[in-house]
């Protein structure tokens, strides 16, 4: 029976080599997949699945004009499809998810997605959230603390490397903007961040 999958990490955990992988497993036996991404993540290039190992796929892009379930019906008409896969699954709408219960429910498709739980001040990305509501599986792949715990907060920084603790909940970056800490060291690395906000904010 067709499952929706969630696959969830912070940051440098290798999710998107796990969905890369995942992706080379169906195509080696002869299986057709279809890969999904977010519009607005560039980083490997418009269209693209990378990973920090360097594997990459080529990938459609959804953004809230994408009605998923539509966009998998036409590439029925076309071919068959065996999985369909989806990076950056925190940026999907509840919208997007209630639409890829449907395409596993009533088409019978499982669906593997990959994505990040929390932002970098410890809320639920609104993809994340519906996915941890509505997925028939849910499964954490690890990442590793500086401090060597497992890592589940994804802290935002600046150039110089200090915590920022305010801004939008969506910024697009890697190594050089996030790092993957335990919730000890996020929550202390946040404070420090927060407290230097106030200071800031305090005239002189």
């Amino acid at each position: 029976m067709a499952k929706l999958y969630f696959y969830y990490a912070a940051m440098n955990a290798g999710k998107s080599t796990t969905l890369l992988q995942a992706d080379y497993n169906y195509r080696e036996r002869g299986m057709d997949t279809m890969l999904w991404t977010a519009a607005f993540d560039h980083r490997s290039g418009a269209g693209t699945i990378g990973s920090r190992i360097a594997l990459s796929a080529p990938a459609h892009l959804y953004s809230d004009k994408i009605d998923l379930f539509d966009a998998i019906i036409h590439e029925l008409l076309k071919r068959k499809l065996d999985c369909i896969l989806v990076d950056e699954a925190q940026f999907l709408a509840r919208d997007h998810v209630l639409q890829l219960c449907r395409i596993t429910d009533e088409l019978k498709i499982p669906v593997l997605c990959y994505g990040l739980r929390t932002d970098f001040q410890g809320n639920l990305f609104p993809g994340s959230a519906a996915l941890l509501a509505l997925a028939d599986s849910l499964t954490e792949l690890k990442a590793v603390c500086e401090c060597g715990r497992k890592a589940t907060m994804n802290l935002r920084v600046d150039v110089e490397g200090r915590a920022v603790a305010a801004g939008a909940q969506t910024e697009i970056g890697g190594n050089d903007r996030y790092v993957a800490l335990c919730r000890r060291h996020f929550f202390e690395r946040l404070r420090e961040g927060e407290a230097r906000q106030l200071a800031l904010n305090i005239p002189r």
